[in-house]
């Protein structure tokens, strides 16, 4: 037992190490980029002519975020029992706080179910698989329409590479999405999946027009913050133009959505894509690094301190 144990530990320890590692060398190549548009004097001509205009442009782009990814939820969760849109705020709020503490933030919605504390904890289960599906959809449409611009305005091996792979991820979201009842009767063949039955029940209360009415609620939500990323680019004197903007910022979500991430190594590893896609287009390094990391307080940080509090007010700690 305390060598089963022992390797527990040093496994953890060990995967710390690594990110840690990982973290240091993309703010070392961070830092360099940033230094070398320093010294040719165009950094301090950058700060020093902001509009903030654009700034509260996004500020108020950020409760839009919220509601949407709320009105979701209440949709999602009231499959399994009626809940307010305060309750939904709550829980989704709770859910974000908790989600910052996790690879790739999939602690997000057990941390909802957790806030409701309801007895029927696997139709929430399942609402929650729905609501990943949908949005993960949203990202393989947008991704699709992201790698076809390219291949088309900037043809090259990678494009022709990416646009099959994206284009298969969509058909198979989509199919995933709109199809799970149909996958029912083979898994429950399998013993330990058979109490999971109430997969079907709750599949069986939406509707298509509902379930496109979801995918809907999600792309727009994905407008939202592709549109804050966009405007706060405006903000930082970022000039590129909108197309190649919109599907930069496309392609940026989707790649974070995919890629292995910690707390400790999200923050360097948004800065390091958002340049990668970006710096081929513009060669303001400071000014793309400013606006993801705005980006990032804006939808992930600030919402997560208020889900903090929440937290701290409710009975969990009790």
């Amino acid at each position: 037992m305390n060598t089963i144990l022992l390797n527990k530990n040093t496994k953890i320890w060990l995967n710390y190490t690594v990110a840690i590692i990982i973290s240091l060398l993309l703010w070392y190549n961070i830092y360099t980029q940033i230094q070398q548009q320093w010294c040719s004097n165009s950094g301090g001509q950058l700060i020093y002519n902001l509009n903030s205009f654009w700034l509260y442009l996004a500020l108020v782009l950020m409760p839009v975020n919220i509601l949407l990814e709320t009105l979701k939820w209440q949709v999602l969760a009231g499959s399994a029992y009626p809940i307010s849109f305060s309750n939904a705020l709550s829980s989704f709020l709770s859910g974000l706080a908790l989600s910052i503490l996790s690879p790739n933030r999939i602690a997000e919605y057990p941390g909802r179910i957790l806030y409701l504390k309801q007895k029927n904890t696997l139709q929430l289960i399942s609402a929650s698989v729905l609501g990943m599906a949908s949005q993960i959809l949203a990202f393989a449409l947008f991704g699709s329409l992201a790698c076809t611009y390219f291949w088309f305005h900037n043809p090259g091996l990678i494009h022709k590479i990416l646009w099959p792979i994206s284009l298969a991820i969509t058909v198979l979201s989509g199919w995933f999405y709109f199809s799970f009842e149909r996958c029912l009767p083979g898994l429950q063949r399998i013993a330990w999946v058979r109490k999971f039955n109430l997969y079907a029940q709750l599949m069986r209360r939406f509707s298509s027009k509902r379930l496109f009415n979801i995918l809907f609620i999600s792309m727009l939500r994905f407008l939202v913050f592709t549109a804050q990323f966009l405007i706060l680019l405006q903000w930082m004197n970022v000039n590129i133009t909108l197309g190649n903007a919109f599907f930069s910022a496309t392609l940026f979500f989707g790649i974070m959505a995919i890629i292995p991430s910690v707390a400790i190594t999200e923050l360097a590893e948004r800065g390091q894509v958002s340049l990668f896609l970006f710096h081929h287009f513009s060669s303001n390094s400071l000014g793309i690094l400013g606006a993801t990391f705005s980006l990032w307080l804006l939808n992930l940080i600030i919402p997560a301190f208020a889900g903090s509090l929440l937290i701290l007010k409710s009975r969990w700690l009790r």
